[in-house]
């Protein structure tokens, strides 16, 4: 055989790799098991995409997965908390120069550092790289070999081929990279953006034990259904994204008083969200006579004019969050059933009374 056909295998063989590295990921992360919706502050390293070029970065949104590890991947790693607002502090604007590295003899250096995007600044905190040899063992695991949090770290590794992937909040990017003995440096580009929500009604601003987000990818406009990206994210929480478009659906409670907003997420900025919503607090009340005692071991169902059911509960005192509008309230003690119709205010929490005649 001659140089150039044992060149095209060789570089066959190098992409067969890659593809086989990638797909062992994704693969592995199927078989995970959904984790508790306050995953983003404690969860295993995005996947990478479908394929591992030879040079320049893939950067991807990284999907959520749960504990655990399939077949061919790594140990689970953990990612720190993503509640820390990293797109506030002072960003660095120069990295280490490979020139002023010096590599052991034999050795090489990789010096590693990620930017918002072409010309803009460096990223300096919250980054997590993880560097896997670039060939399966021989169980066919993808072995991980480093993994560095410092936001531009220098690791001395054997000259050879390796995979780096780097994970900012739910943005990651993955490279092959060939290292020679001697100092390479590396820049990834991470187009990433910070989300921070809270929930107003009027001037108030809403609790956080009150109020979650979900974030969702594209318009709500779109008309298909998809999953949420991020099922539930905590009002005061900071979610970095890729850049571009999202729509966020707001539960303020657990009933009726939801809102849905479209927005733009920027690369290297931190975006502040408040959503506004018109609805109140109401605290339900069966008693004999105005303003007496509530009786207790109460069921309740709250219902539009139309008859739909928006909330059912048990309980002398129940309080249940509604947008604005007409309801009845029904409720039934020792066989009787009792109802009122009332209306909400945008803003102004109350009771409810009805009275057991």
């Amino acid at each position: 055989m001659n140089r150039g056909s044992e060149g095209c295998c060789g570089l066959r063989r190098g992409i067969w790799l890659q593809a086989r590295f990638a797909l062992a990921v994704f693969f592995a992360a199927l078989a995970m098991t959904p984790v508790n919706a306050q995953w983003f502050g404690d969860r295993p390293p995005p996947v990478p995409p479908a394929s591992v070029p030879d040079s320049g970065t893939a950067a991807s949104l990284a999907p959520p997965s749960g504990p655990g590890s399939g077949p061919n991947l790594a140990p689970v790693l953990r990612q720190p908390t993503l509640t820390q607002p990293f797109l506030n502090q002072p960003s660095a604007t120069t990295v280490p120069s490979p020139a002023s590295l010096s590599a052991p003899p034999g050795q090489g250096v990789l010096s590693l550092s990620a930017r918002y995007g072409k010309d803009m600044p460096v990223i300096n905190a919250g980054l997590v790289w993880r560097v896997f040899a670039s060939r399966p063992d021989a169980t066919g695991t993808f072995k991980m070999i480093r993994e560095e949090r410092a936001a531009t770290p220098s690791m001395v590794l054997p000259p050879g081929n390796y995979v780096v992937h780097v994970a900012f909040g739910l943005v990651s990017a993955v490279r092959m990279v060939s290292l020679k003995a001697e100092a390479d440096r590396q820049m990834f580009v991470l187009p990433a953006g910070g989300l921070r929500l809270e929930g107003r009604v009027g001037t108030s601003k809403i609790p956080q034990n009150q109020i979650s987000f979900a974030i969702y990818k594209g318009s709500q406009f779109e008309g298909s259904d998809r999953p949420p990206i991020v099922p539930s994210v905590a009002a005061g929480d900071v979610v970095l994204l890729p850049e571009g478009t999202y729509y966020i659906v707001s539960n303020y409670g657990d009933a009726n008083a939801i809102v849905r907003s479209d927005i733009r997420v920027q690369a290297g900025k931190l975006m502040d969200v408040t959503v506004s919503h018109r609805a109140a607090v109401i605290t339900l009340k069966l008693v004999t006579d105005k303003g007496g005692e509530a009786l207790a071991n109460t069921a309740w169902s709250v219902i539009t004019p139309g008859g739909d059911v928006i909330k059912n509960s048990i309980g002398a005192f129940p309080r249940v969050v509604l947008q604005e509008g007409e309801y009845r309230a029904i409720a039934k003690n020792e066989g009787k059933v009792y109802e009122r119709p009332f209306n909400v205010v945008n803003g102004v929490d109350g009771e409810v009374e009805v009275i057991a005649r």
